[in-house]
C-alpha cells in the first residue's frame, strides 16, 4: 500500500506531496474560501458549509488538484476515513445559542461526519466511510483504520485529520492506494508527513 499524495494546511502554510498547487493571492492569506477561488471550483453548496466541512472540502480539492488519483472508475471501491478532535463544536455552540428558533441550515452541520458526505457527493465516492473523534492526530489509529478499509476490498482511501476550532485549523490529508508511486503506507510515514507542518 502506498501514500500516493498528501497535503498539510495550518497557520504556518500549505505543504503538498507530489504536485504543484495553484497560486494563492498573497493579500487574502490561507482560508478555505481562498483555496476554493484559486482552484476555480464550481460547487455552490460550498458557501453554505460550516468551517470544518469547508476545510475538509478545500483540502481534498488541493490533494486531487491536477492529478488523476480520484479517477478510479469504480467509486464504490474508494473509502474515506477522517479524524478530528473538535468535530463541529463551533456549529454546536451557535446552534445551542439559537435553540429557541433552531436553524435547519445549522443543524445539518452538527455532526462531524457531514464533512465526509460533502467530499463524497462532490467526487461521487460511494465506498466505506469512517469518521472518528480523537484527542489529537493519531498516526497509528489512522493507519489501522485505512489499512483495514483497503484490506476489506477498497482500492484507495482518502484519509487524514481535519480539525477546526474558532480561528484555529489543522489539516493533513493522504491519498492511499494499493498501487502507484509514493512512499510506503505506514504509521511512521503518516507521522513524519504530519510533522512537516
Amino acid at each position: 500500500m502506498i501514500i500516493n499524495n498528501w497535503i498539510t494546511i495550518n497557520k504556518t502554510g500549505i505543504r503538498a506531496g507530489n504536485h504543484i498547487l495553484p497560486a494563492l493571492d498573497a493579500t487574502t492569506g490561507i482560508s478555505p474560501e481562498a483555496l476554493y477561488t484559486a482552484l476555480q471550483c464550481s460547487y455552490p453548496k460550498f458557501y453554505k458549509m460550516d468551517s470544518l466541512c469547508k476545510w475538509a472540502f478545500a483540502a481534498t480539492e488541493c490533494l486531487l488538484y491536477n492529478n488523476n488519483l480520484a479517477s478510479n472508475p469504480d467509486k464504490n471501491r474508494v473509502a474515506v476515513a477522517l479524524t478530528t478532535a473538535h468535530g463541529c463544536i463551533d456549529v454546536d455552540k451557535r446552534y445551542q445559542a439559537g435553540i429557541a428558533i433552531p436553524s435547519p441550515a445549522l443543524f445539518v452541520y452538527t455532526l462531524p461526519n457531514i464533512m465526509l458526505g460533502e467530499i463524497c457527493i462532490r467526487h461521487g465516492i460511494k465506498g466505506e466511510q469512517h469518521c472518528m473523534i480523537t484527542g489529537a492526530f493519531d498516526a497509528e489509529e489512522l493507519f489501522f483504520t485505512a489499512h483495514g478499509l483497503l484490506s476489506r476490498g477498497m482500492d484507495s482511501c482518502l484519509c487524514g485529520w481535519v480539525d477546526v476550532a474558532e480561528d484555529s485549523y489543522d489539516v493533513c490529508l493522504f491519498w492511499v492506494s494499493k498501487s502507484g508511486t509514493g512512499v510506503n503506507f505506514t504509521a511512521k510515514h503518516l507521522r513524519e508527513i504530519y510533522s512537516l507542518r
